[in-house]
């Protein structure tokens, strides 16, 4: 019998894209910053017309970033991200934690203020969205300061009803906190759950794979995934394929886009004319607290802030000409 593999060829090296995405999962780094990091390293390879990047210098580098500055026209954050992503490629797969890469500086990203909205804005864009789960969300990202994958990615057991709690886990940073629940959600969330209920036992009769488990949870706990506490608070209508584990079909949870788009929506229904998205409801939720007399630590924590800084821009907006300062025009 001949062997499988012979002792002088010996086993063929992963490339360089599958060994970047080994480390980054072994570093435990979010799918979409995998997926974000991997396609920086392919746009720049196919930038270079496919040169290794062990070819590459300095000058590569700072090319390809004043490309994506200059002709591509990307924001600040858009060529921190590829430039953090070529830093990590290098030290970790290239084994090239050159000298002259510490010397790039890092683009600065421009200081903005927040869009706010009003009580009545915010209500009048919640309102002009049609009853259902879009509402239903939009309602908990304004009541709770949620982000939009935060309220996504939802699961059942982290809805508290008898202490009025919403456990928010696995949040940006894989950090974790709890958020007020508003009473006036309970029954809306009560009738979500039953829908949720009722496709749960519909996908487990039709043989549908458990739920997508954190953490390697399901290997240590295999049934996890079927109960009814681990799936998503809001599944997606069609079954879709794990990215990450190929030819298992899964249900989850609604893709962001699907809120992003209904908020858009109610925004031009509402007729309100300010640069509005998803995200202005959380900003919304911690200017109005703070306009109610909470402490600013107290909202830092609501907001999962790491560091109180984050949270004062909030002060910077409630100081701004026209809410705490009064015109000479006046």
């Amino acid at each position: 019998m001949e062997p499988l593999m012979s002792a002088q060829s010996g086993p063929r090296k992963p490339k360089l894209l599958d060994q970047f995405r080994d480390f980054l999962r072994l570093q435990h780094y979010a799918y979409r910053t995998e997926e974000a990091y991997l396609d920086w390293i392919r746009r720049y390879i196919l930038f270079h017309d496919k040169r290794h990047p062990r070819e590459l210098g300095v000058e590569a580098v700072r090319d390809f970033l004043t490309h994506l500055a200059v002709e591509r026209q990307v924001a600040a954050s858009t060529q921190d991200q590829a430039l953090s992503a070529l830093l990590l490629f290098y030290r970790e797969i290239i084994g090239q934690p050159l000298p002259w890469i510490s010397g790039i500086e890092r683009p600065k990203k421009p200081q903005r203020l927040p869009v706010i909205l009003s009580r009545e804005e915010a209500q009048r864009i919640l309102l002009a969205i049609p009853p259902g789960q879009a509402r239903l969300m939009a309602q908990l990202l304004y009541g709770c300061g949620l982000r939009v994958l935060e309220c996504c990615r939802l699961r059942v057991k982290d809805i508290d009803f008898e202490h009025l709690i919403i456990n928010v886990l696995e949040a940006k940073g894989d950090k974790a906190r709890r958020t007020p629940l508003p009473v006036s959600l309970v029954p809306e969330l009560r009738r979500q759950l039953e829908i949720v209920t009722c496709r749960h036992e519909q996908d487990r009769a039709a043989g549908v794979g458990p739920v997508w488990m954190p953490h390697a949870l399901g290997r240590k706990y295999p049934k996890a995934g079927c109960a009814l506490g681990w799936q998503w608070l809001f599944p997606a209508a069609k079954l879709s394929q794990d990215p990450r584990s190929p030819g298992t079909q899964r249900r989850h949870h609604v893709d962001e886009t699907y809120l992003q788009r209904a908020v858009k929506a109610g925004v031009t229904r509402a007729r309100v004319l300010k640069h509005a998205s998803c995200h202005s409801f959380r900003h919304a939720f911690a200017t109005h607290l703070l306009e109610a007399g909470y402490d600013i630590r107290t909202v830092q924590e609501l907001l999962g802030h790491k560091d109180v800084s984050t949270t004062m821009i909030y002060t910077h907006v409630l100081n701004r000409p026209g809410l705490a300062v009064r015109s000479p025009l006046d």
